[in-house]
């Protein structure tokens, strides 16, 4: 990361005791909004950073661990306490906005700005098709009990049944998946050694880096909280849904760190950690993070359940389409990555007027 995004970073943690400070001892909704979304961009690059400084100096398989713990880390927060909220609405859009983000804007763009420099990149389509096969699972796991709800009568008591059963085949194909990417056929996704060849160079030790982790996550459950308080009142007023909040705005925010690593390292030519970058978490949210929340759900009663919108279904399938056919060949240029930021644009512009 250049040292003029890191500056920016620095000067934006300012947004953190404000929105603290608003969001506790103040009722202006709208600023309190504001100012917290503008707290989570920096607290999520920390995040982000943290994160990648204990992988330079660790085995692959803690920091596959790491990467699968704290990658979605800010989302999960948001959601449990949006839930907690009953803003289930958000939860779910949040969820679809970031598999879409991860899949279309966050590799769209690392295939665009890495192609911008080289004509052609190549990367590794066995493993971006492991990736892709569970994709589709996620898709049909999500899909599935949709349209079971849309195409019989069904009691909502049963709907969530349904939803923790499938949740947890959820959990155990993404722990396989896990297991098969991280000891068994660990020489198909393990990208350390591409991290720790680049320029990039730890500037933290293991132990400070984690404490700052850990405190970082402790900070982003109180941003997060004034967030969610305001959401409401704050969506009425600026003049946008809870679904267009939910599926864009809280979704890019809390994946800026990976978009701006993974569009870095296909600057550099390694386009197989940007690309394992975004479809791993899209794969976590979707298998992992999911699945928590459902059981969290069924365990407070906070309503939330395997059933989306139709089109919120149909979006999600088309992203895994699409990057399903731009993985095959294992090769791309930045044509391609403007073809996945412009779907990514007319999604978001249609999730506007919805």
């Amino acid at each position: 990361m250049n040292e003029g995004l890191n500056k920016i970073f620095y000067w934006m943690l300012l947004f953190t005791p404000i929105s603290l400070y608003l969001g506790f001892f103040t009722q202006y909704d709208v600023l309190t909004f504001i100012t917290a979304i503008l707290a989570i961009v920096p607290l999520a690059a920390i995040i982000g950073f943290a994160t990648k400084d204990i992988v330079l100096q660790s085995s692959p398989t803690i920091g596959g661990l790491l990467n699968a713990t704290f990658g979605n880390a800010i989302e999960l927060i948001i959601a449990i306490l949006a839930l907690s909220q009953g803003l289930v609405e958000i939860v779910r859009a949040s969820i679809i906005g970031s598999i879409l983000g991860n899949l279309l804007l966050l590799i769209g763009l690392s295939i665009f700005f890495g192609g911008l420099k080289y004509k052609e990149q190549r990367f590794n389509k066995m493993s971006a098709g492991v990736s892709s096969t569970m994709l589709i699972i996620a898709v049909a796991a999500l899909a599935i009990p949709t349209f079971f709800s849309l195409t019989t009568k069904t009691a909502p008591g049963q709907i969530q049944i349904l939803s923790d059963v499938l949740a947890g085949v959820m959990a155990l194909i993404y722990l396989a998946g896990l297991f098969f990417a991280l000891f068994t056929h660990k020489h198909l996704f393990d990208a350390s050694d591409e991290i720790q060849s680049s320029h990039d160079k730890a500037l933290l030790s293991p132990k400070k880096a984690m404490m700052i982790l850990l405190a970082t996550v402790i900070v982003v459950a109180f941003v997060s909280e004034a967030l969610v308080r305001t959401v409401e009142h704050a969506a009425v007023s600026i003049g946008m849904t809870q679904t267009f909040i939910g599926i864009v705005i809280i979704a890019i925010i809390t994946n800026i760190a990976e978009k701006l690593t993974a569009v870095h390292f296909a600057r550099e030519n390694k386009l197989d950690i940007s690309i394992e970058i975004g479809s791993s978490s899209a794969i976590q949210i979707a298998l992992f993070v999911v699945p928590i929340l459902v059981v969290i759900s069924s365990i407070f009663h906070y309503g939330f359940s395997l059933v989306f919108t139709a089109f919120e279904i149909i979006t999600m399938l088309f992203a895994v389409m699409i990057i399903n056919y731009l993985s095959a060949d294992g090769r791309c240029n930045w044509l391609e990555g403007a073809q996945l930021i412009s779907l990514y644009l007319i999604m978001a512009i249609v999730y506007f007027f919805i």
